[in-house]
C-alpha cells in the first residue's frame, strides 16, 4: 500500500492551515505519494455530541490514510488510530498543510 498522508485542515488546499483539532477539525487534505490532493469534509463529526475522534478515525482510514498529521489527538481517538494502523505525528499546528508534509517528509516531525 502506498502513503497516503491525511492532514487536519481548515481548508481544502495545501495552503491552509492546520487544523489543530483531530476529531472536531473542519476537514483533511489527503496527499497521495504522487503529489495529489483530495479534500475529505469533516462536518459530520464536527457536529457530533460525542465521539467525534473515533468516527473521524473511521472516516479517514476509510479514505486510504496510512499517516495523520495534526495538532492534537485525544486518547480516545489515538487508540482507534493505533487500531486500524495509521501513523500519528502531532504538534503540526501553527504551520500550512504544505509546510506540516514537507516537515514531516525531511523527517522533521513536530
Amino acid at each position: 500500500m502506498s502513503e497516503v498522508v491525511a492532514v487536519s485542515s481548515e481548508g481544502p488546499t495545501l495552503d491552509d492551515a492546520v487544523d489543530a483539532r483531530f476529531g472536531r477539525a473542519a476537514g483533511f487534505v489527503l496527499i497521495d505519494a504522487a503529489g495529489g490532493t483530495r479534500y475529505l469534509d469533516n462536518g459530520a463529526s464536527q457536529a457530533m455530541a460525542h465521539g467525534a475522534g473515533i468516527e473521524t478515525a473511521r472516516r479517514i482510514a476509510e479514505a486510504g490514510a496510512t499517516v495523520l498529521l495534526t495538532g492534537v489527538v485525544g486518547p480516545k481517538a489515538a487508540a482507534a488510530l493505533k487500531s486500524v494502523g495509521l501513523a500519528v505525528v502531532e504538534g503540526m499546528e501553527g504551520r500550512t498543510v504544505g509546510q506540516a508534509l514537507a516537515a514531516y517528509r525531511q523527517g522533521k516531525g513536530a
